[in-house]
């Protein structure tokens, strides 16, 4: 459903940094699609509160494999979106480590190629990934330039700034002609002593 009974437009969220899942089953718990008491079974055994994300979940439209796979799908609904001329904003959380994938740059290809202006990437650049920094693992920078030259709209904010996200969120939706691409920069870890700027606490 692109509207729901009251009419209000539907957007969509795609999340692809999966390892991000801890976050977006307690958003899923806030908007009762998930019961909080399940949150205490993350990643037990039996659990369906995995790693990453499975579609086996209420509200989550597909699974979250292997990074670098959910601009793709957030291409697909936004362009679904165009041609059967429905309302609706599509979202997707990437990772700058994600960048080292090369099915981002085919995907940040094709969103510029079919305007997909109802598109709004959302990349959290902390310069860090599993394997430790990402400049040392392989280098994707400078991102900004990069998507500008595919043909994006960029904005770059504080992450940890929510006037400047909301600010930059309304600048996507207004943004006509082409997607956008909101270049958050953040601290992995921000605001826990022993976890921040710790690649180590990656997906834990």
């Amino acid at each position: 459903l692109e509207k729901d009974e009251t009419g209000k437009r539907i957007d969509k969220f795609i999340l692809s940094k999966g390892h991000a899942a801890p976050a977006y089953y307690a958003v899923l718990s806030t908007v009762g699609f998930i019961p909080k008491e399940d949150l205490k079974t993350l990643r037990k055994y039996n659990s369906y509160l995995e790693g990453h994300p499975s579609n086996k979940i209420n509200g989550v439209d597909c699974s979250s494999g292997s990074l670098g796979q959910g601009l793709s799908i957030a291409n697909g609904m936004a362009l679904s979106k165009k041609i059967s001329n429905k309302d609706g904003y599509v979202y997707c959380l990437i990772g700058d480590g994600e960048m080292q994938e090369g099915q981002i740059w085919e995907a940040a290809m094709a969103a510029a190629h079919y305007k997909l202006d109802n598109l709004c990437a959302i990349m959290d650049m902390n310069g860090l990934q599993i394997d430790g920094d990402v400049t040392e693992v392989m280098n994707p920078y400078p991102l900004d330039e990069k998507f500008r030259a595919f043909g994006w709209n960029i904005l770059t904010v504080d992450g940890h700034d929510y006037d400047q996200l909301h600010q930059a969120y309304a600048d996507a939706r207004a943004c006509k002609g082409k997607p956008t691409m909101i270049i958050a920069k953040t601290v992995k870890g921000k605001g826990v002593s022993f976890m921040e700027n710790q690649a180590g606490w990656h997906g834990v």
